[in-house]
């Protein structure tokens, strides 16, 4: 893949930027390079005319991050039934993988890849009509190009007047990382599922949110939204035209596996369980504390 904005956060790509050699980084660093000589007005200076870079919002009017955090609760758990029952065998099978089952998965980069491709097999072993989605788009005067890859799932089955696709993002949290973002920001950042099952429609209620207290945290410090952080370009991350993949993109001949070009997968692997085990054992600790309550209030002994 090209560029991957999950593992560093964007704002520390800006000193990156004049040196990158690959075309979605190369296109990134370009438009980071503008924006910081601009001081985010866009091409050819300006300021903020309606080609600007940076969000055109005035400075007031931000929604207040308690009312984001409340909005990505509504969003996590307002999922219908199908979804529900997806995202907890996707739970499940994350959590049955292990390091070594990587290792059956061929792949010339090592950039969480091999997790998607096993986690997808695993589903289609399961019944789902699951592949790995490569994404890539080109820039324009207002968005970075880039690539992006994760899950679908085509649900035949799907409810009438439900989208019967499915998307899975198995490290959604770390699209949304930003740099020195202020403790609400990320309080709401790690409020997000760790991994993202859902319609595209959900999907965009969430990146609007996340535009919105990225908008909150940075007006704090004084910046502005940069490019990278626009609604537009993280909705070119699962929007974009895609195609989907059974198999590795860059599968190896026969020999070609070295177990050391998947260290970063399985690091990946531990932090993401890690996380989920975490955030299950909160969704159980807030359904006992509803549960007591419902008790007291019923007087229950």
């Amino acid at each position: 893949m090209g560029l991957d904005l999950r593992v560093v956060p964007a704002e520390e790509w800006w000193e990156r930027g004049r040196d990158s050699s690959l075309d979605g980084e190369c296109d990134l660093g370009l438009m980071v390079t503008d924006f910081i000589e601009t001081g985010g007005g866009g091409s050819g200076g300006g300021g903020g005319g309606g080609d600007s870079w940076c969000s055109s919002d005035s400075d007031s009017g931000f929604p207040d991050p308690s009312y984001l955090s409340d909005k990505i609760q509504f969003l996590k758990y307002s999922m219908p039934q199908h979804e529900t029952e997806v995202l907890s065998a996707v739970r499940t099978l994350m959590l049955s993988i292990k390091e070594k089952d990587l290792h059956s998965v061929k792949s010339g980069t090592c950039n969480a890849s091999c997790i998607r491709f096993y986690l997808a097999k695993l589903l289609r072993l399961s019944g789902y009509n699951a592949a790995v989605c490569s994404a890539r788009w080109q820039g324009t005067g207002k968005v970075p190009g880039g690539d992006n890859e994760y899950i679908d799932i085509i649900m035949s089955d799907s409810p009438v007047g439900q989208d019967d696709r499915l998307i899975i993002d198995i490290d959604f949290r770390s699209h949304f990382e930003i740099a020195r973002a202020v403790d609400s920001y990320q309080r709401i950042m790690e409020s997000l599922p760790v991994v993202y099952v859902g319609t595209v429609a959900r999907l965009n209620q969430f990146l609007q949110v996340m535009v919105d207290a990225a908008k909150y945290s940075l007006k704090q410090n004084s910046m502005p939204l940069p490019p990278w952080r626009s609604l537009n370009y993280l909705q070119s991350k699962w929007l974009s035209p895609y195609k989907r993949h059974l198999g590795p993109i860059n599968q190896e001949g026969p020999g070609m596996f070295s177990p050391g070009l998947h260290r970063q997968c399985a690091e990946n692997l531990k932090r993401l369980q890690f996380a989920l085990h975490a955030e299950q054992e909160a969704e159980r600790f807030v359904k006992k504390k509803k549960s007591r309550e419902r008790m007291r209030i019923h007087g229950a002994p």
